[in-house]
């Protein structure tokens, strides 16, 4: 796989299986084979799916040459964008509709994170994203069950601090066939037998259902505070191309509650928990390498979010921002001069060599307060198809501990 323009060029030769699911580089195949196209379709756009182009969702770093996960600045550099929806002006936001799917737009994302704790104190740390690939925008011609113009990957992974363990899965599948796809009303998300979906009609409460390898999560999400709209009403512009940005918006205290399974064990758990949906036809600057996406809860019952998109000369990007929620639900934009963002600690990974940073100090300036935000363990690294850091966290002030949180790094090298 090559690029050049900042299109993939892909080479004619028989195609390759796609991993189904997959641990820690342990793979699986699918019971039939993606095309050279949709394949392609999957690496040029994979991370416009996730928690940042968002904030989003997608994710990735460069790979020493014998890994095969993909480098975020080529995976998000396609410029295919002709003949979709863009992104490009404010527009009204209705729910629980957007909830649902927006299949005119490239790319899309439901992206769910969360912080739990065991009866018995046993903590752990949740990430599922379901993300949605448009591979035309035109609809299939064909009349077979199997035709599609959508690919579907899911990332699932939960952090045990029990045992320092971090499991990480995904999933590939068409958007035919009924093997993946999304729904309005009733609203319902699904790759497979991963589900997320509204436990009644297309609004919260919400279930999520996830099973890989003997690991579970069972959960349901009950809303704290309705959504919030990141950037401008909802725009959130993450760059300074016409139409580089996505329609934002988070649910940014849900109350969790259900189980995990783990290693023959149920756990019942109850935490609180994180959600961003994104969608957009974008793609990273060729000036932007990655991203540094916070989420946290601060015990006092506010939030905060604040992605710094970073350049490739190191630099923080002047698109990067965020959102300060506050208990009433009421929330400010927080811009990149608003912030201080220092990095405190590093952690290499043993299995990749990629070096993470693990610990930062943010000075929230308008607020005036300084928070310390710390992984909860640093072996947290998504070792996929597209490889990124994402994991849970935790947030002092002044040496106390205010919150919990997650974290997603991508582009590190």
């Amino acid at each position: 796989m090559k690029v050049a323009s900042g299109k993939w060029l892909v080479a004619r030769a028989p195609t390759p299986t796609l991993p189904r699911k997959r641990e820690r580089g342990q793979q699986s195949r699918l019971p039939f084979s993606l095309s050279l196209r949709e394949r392609a379709g999957v690496r040029v756009v994979l991370l416009a799916t996730c928690h940042l182009l968002l904030a989003t969702a997608l994710i990735a770093c460069s790979p020493p040459p014998a890994d095969e996960s993909l480098d975020v600045a080529i995976a998000m550099g396609g410029d295919d964008t002709a003949g979709y929806l863009r992104a490009d002006s404010p527009r009204e936001f209705r729910f629980p509709e957007d909830h649902g799917p927006h299949p005119g737009f490239r790319n899309e994302w439901w992206y769910v994170t969360g912080n739990l704790e065991g009866e018995d104190g046993r903590r752990f740390g949740f990430q599922i994203t379901f993300f949605r690939v448009a591979l035309t925008p035109d609809v299939p011609e064909s009349p077979s069950a199997w035709a599609t113009d959508h690919v579907w990957m899911g990332h699932f992974a939960l952090t045990d601090t029990g045992t320092g363990q971090h499991h990480a899965f995904e999933r590939f599948a068409r958007g035919a066939a009924g093997l993946a796809g999304a729904q309005r009303d009733p609203l319902r998300v699904w790759l497979e037998d991963w589900s997320l979906e509204a436990v009644a009609g297309n609004d919260l409460p919400w279930r999520l259902q996830l099973e890989e390898a003997g690991i579970s999560l069972d959960l349901e999400f009950t809303p704290r505070k309705p959504p919030v709209l990141q950037g401008d009403a909802g725009l959130s512009q993450k760059g300074a191309g016409e139409g580089n940005a996505s329609y934002y918006y988070s649910m940014t205290r849900l109350d969790a509650v259900g189980h995990v399974g783990l290693q023959g064990q149920r756990h019942g758990v109850s935490g609180s928990a994180w959600l961003d949906r994104e969608w957009s036809t974008s793609a990273l600057a060729e000036d932007q390498a990655g991203w540094d996406w916070f989420a946290l809860q601060l015990d006092e019952g506010r939030e905060l979010m604040y992605y710094q998109m970073r350049q490739q000369d190191g630099g923080a990007d002047p698109h990067s921002k965020g959102l300060w929620v506050d208990t009433d639900a009421s929330s400010r934009l927080v811009r990149r001069e608003d912030v201080d963002l220092e990095v405190l600690d590093h952690w290499r990974s043993p299995k990749t060599g990629v070096r993470y940073p693990v610990a930062w100090r943010l000075h929230l300036k308008p607020e005036g307060r300084v928070f310390e935000v710390r992984a909860v363990q640093p072996a947290q690294e998504m070792r996929l198809t597209v490889r990124y850091w994402e994991g849970a966290v935790d947030v002092y002030e002044a040496g106390v501990p205010i919150g919990r949180g997650y974290v997603e790094l991508t582009g590190y090298r």
